[in-house]
């Protein structure tokens, strides 16, 4: 046997970069096997994540934050698998300085012996900074030997587009013909594509307009795009000037030409000029397929365009292309959903004629438009026709049988078709019902509504919440108030009733008028242990103040200010003007600045309130120029802000300025000769209350109420 050879020992591994044996580390990522190999990027531990206490109001500290600021976001390196070495040196430099130019990056890139375009593009590929970017861009134009191709160009506008500065990438062009590269065709593509893909149609053409200025014309292929980017973005007229450009270049029109422009006239609704296109496009034997028809139907269906719907049925019916289903059911469920279910029913017809399977979508859309037309017979023809084609019906098929039978009076017939959809495990909801429960409370059987509030309790409907949706239906038409009020006097005696529905009624009764009934609620509902929210504060707020009861509604708005909420708009601006009206202008104007303060989006007569107040400052004519402002908004002045002028006036003016600011507004006939005399009342009184506060002020500053008090004076005790 021949001897065994010995295995040599293996050599050690040098540790140099080409075979990246370096020990690791955060910021020295481990390069395996040579040059143009991956690597890894060692990543901070976490710490796991302990679950967070629940969050108690009572404990929240607001200087917490401040004291323990949170610590920054930890960000680790893009794994940038695919670049080269020395683009991955590059991207490091750029890490290494926080991804800002300066002085530190230059050093980093003036080790690199030669810089190529194709390096460029490489690192613009992956750059998320476009100002880095474009330094780097103009650090590579200016080395020795250097000049940009078209490869780097892309890369800089791909990246300028890629972080919303497509403004900038669009000026490419001009930097490319400045620096002896003149744009191509492809140059203009790509930012046509860039802008199309976002939906920038003016951009579009804006980028179109330079590219004839380059003189450079576009294929078909680019003008199609081109087309069809104006017209997604609604801008028809620019498309068609484009198309005016395209046939005065000589270029032969494609389907997809046609098509597009077919689309953008269809949405348009200019169905005339849209069939002259079409009978271009005959003559060049580019007759459409029924897919491009059933488009054509689908958009002028979208902008409810029946006529034109019918005229491109007749005109695929004269170029001898057959419907599909998609064709029919579209246009059948156009017309349906147009008023014109007859026809609709005619192409129904025609289907089952053909043999053309008939899904139960078009049943349900014909169905609800025969019920929208007092059809009824005819709808339940359908429904029979459905069942014994094999199918079966659902909800949206039940839900408008039952409530056109609702509507005529035959709410026996349409309780038979909900036990139905109730053994057929159809799991009704409230749309179900609702005409039912509205048939039930017109027609005065209440013992009918209770049995089928209690079925709906036993099928797991959430039955106050249904009621309140139930009520805020019935209250929406004002005439019928009175009978949800009745219809809720007989369910609270069974155990039914909430807050939310005594919220709707109180806002139903205090827009019909009746603010005592709507008051009477609200009392009632305290003697009932209800607990008010925020919005029943809110109406008892506004029918306190018409029914001239400022003091109920001020305890009102204390209520909502104890439970930590804030009042609706209404109620702020109903109660504001209630102060004004009784002289408490100091209060009115401190409830300005709490609603403001509060609400997103407050009344717009409080904010000339504060700007009133603002201009009393600066005398009568700046306050006259705030107020023709107002005039020019549609806003007349009012009590509150009268009362601005009064409390501004006296606060920074002289009564005489106030009252020359009101005859101007008798003069301009925004106020009668009534209101002038009561609003001057007013400024009289409220500058006597000011001038006794100040005087008050005085005496208490200099220590002088007692020697008064030891006369028996009572005038401190006010």
């Amino acid at each position: 046997m021949p001897p065994k050879s010995v295995p040599l020992p293996a050599k050690p591994s040098k540790p140099y970069f080409f075979y990246g044996h370096r020990k690791p580390s955060q910021n020295r990522p481990v390069v395996y096997g040579g040059l143009f190999s991956n690597r890894q990027v060692l990543k901070p531990p976490q710490s796991p994540l302990l679950p967070s206490p629940p969050f108690d109001l009572r404990k929240w500290d607001p200087h917490h934050l401040s004291q323990n600021p949170s610590p920054p976001p930890i960000t680790t390196p893009h794994q940038h698998s695919k670049l080269s070495p020395i683009a991955r040196f590059i991207i490091d430099a750029f890490r290494k300085s926080q991804y800002t130019w300066g002085p530190s990056v230059v050093f980093e890139l003036n080790k690199l012996r030669r810089v190529t375009a194709s390096l460029v593009a490489e690192v613009l590929k992956v750059q998320d900074d476009p100002i880095l970017a474009s330094k780097f861009f103009h650090w590579a134009g200016k080395q020795k030997g250097f000049k940009h191709n078209f490869a780097s160009y892309n890369a800089l506008a791909y990246c300028l587009n890629r972080n919303g500065r497509f403004r900038v990438a669009d000026q490419l062009p001009e930097l490319m013909d400045s620096q002896g590269k003149p744009p191509t065709e492809k140059q203009f593509e790509i930012l046509i594509r860039m802008h199309a893909d976002k939906n920038r149609g003016q951009r579009v053409y804006y980028v179109y307009q330079k590219m004839k200025n380059f003189g450079i014309k576009p294929r078909v292929f680019l003008y199609n795009r081109i087309m069809d980017a104006l017209v997604k973005t609604g801008y028809l007229d620019l498309a068609l000037s484009v198309y005016e450009d395209f046939r005065g270049d000589g270029l032969a029109e494609e389907s997809i030409t046609f098509m597009i422009l077919i689309k953008g006239l269809c949405k348009a609704g200019k169905v005339d000029e849209m069939l002259e296109v079409l009978g271009r496009m005959r003559e060049m034997f580019c007759k459409p397929d029924v897919f491009a028809y059933t488009a054509m139907i689908k958009i002028l269906v979208s902008k409810g365009n029946l006529d034109g719907c019918l005229r491109v049925w007749e005109e695929m019916r004269r170029d001898g292309v057959e419907p599909d289903v998609m064709a029919y059911v579209t246009l059948v469920a156009g017309l349906c959903k147009g008023g014109r279910v007859q026809r609709g029913y005619e192409l129904f017809k025609e289907m089952k004629t053909k043999g053309i399977l008939i899904e139960r979508v078009t049943y349900g859309v014909l169905i609800e438009g025969f019920v929208k037309n007092g059809k009824l017979g005819s709808a339940c023809g359908l429904l029979k026709d459905l069942i014994d084609s094999g199918y079966r019906a659902d909800l949206g098929i039940y839900n408008p049988l039952i409530e056109g039978m609702c509507d005529v009076k035959l709410i026996d017939r349409a309780y038979k078709l909900f036990q139905v959809t109730v053994q057929e495990g159809l799991e009704p909801g409230f749309a179900t019902v609702k005409p039912m429960l509205l048939a039930f409370a017109e027609m005065r059987r209440m013992s009918d509504f209770c049995k089928l509030l209690e079925q709906m309790q036993k099928l797991g409907f959430s039955v106050n919440d249904d009621l309140s949706k139930f009520f805020s239906f019935v209250v929406e038409k004002g005439e019928r108030t009175i009978m949800a009020v009745r219809v809720f006097n007989e369910l609270k005696v069974k155990g039914y009733g909430s807050v939310r529905i005594y919220n709707i009624l109180m806002g139903a009764l205090h827009k019909t008028g009746k603010v005592k009934q709507a008051l009477s609620l609200f009392q009632e509902m305290k003697d009932l242990n209800f607990e008010p929210d925020s919005s029943t504060y809110s109406n008892a707020i506004i029918c306190y103040v018409e029914d001239e009861n400022i003091k109920d509604a001020c305890i009102c708005h204390n209520k909502i200010i104890e439970m930590s909420c804030v009042p609706s708009i209404d109620a702020y601006y109903s109660l504001t003007n209630g102060l004004c009206k009784i002289g408490e202008i100091d209060a009115a104007m401190m409830l300005v600045r709490d609603c403001l303060g509060n609400v997103t989006n407050g009344p717009m007569e409080f904010k000339y309130a504060l700007t009133v107040l603002h201009a009393c400052k600066s005398g009568a004519e700046k306050v006259m120029e705030v107020l023709n402002e107002m005039m020019q908004e549609g806003l007349p002045p009012d009590n509150i802000i009268c009362s601005a002028i009064i409390s501004g006036m006296c606060k920074y003016r002289t009564i005489e300025e106030a009252r020359k600011v009101f005859a101007n507004l008798r003069t301009r006939k925004l106020l009668t000769e009534a209101n002038v005399i009561i609003y001057d009342e007013l400024l009289i009184e409220y500058m006597e209350k000011k001038a006794a506060d100040l005087v008050l002020s005085g005496l208490k500053f200099f220590g002088l109420e007692s020697k008064l008090k030891a006369k028996g004076s009572t005038l401190l005790s006010r």
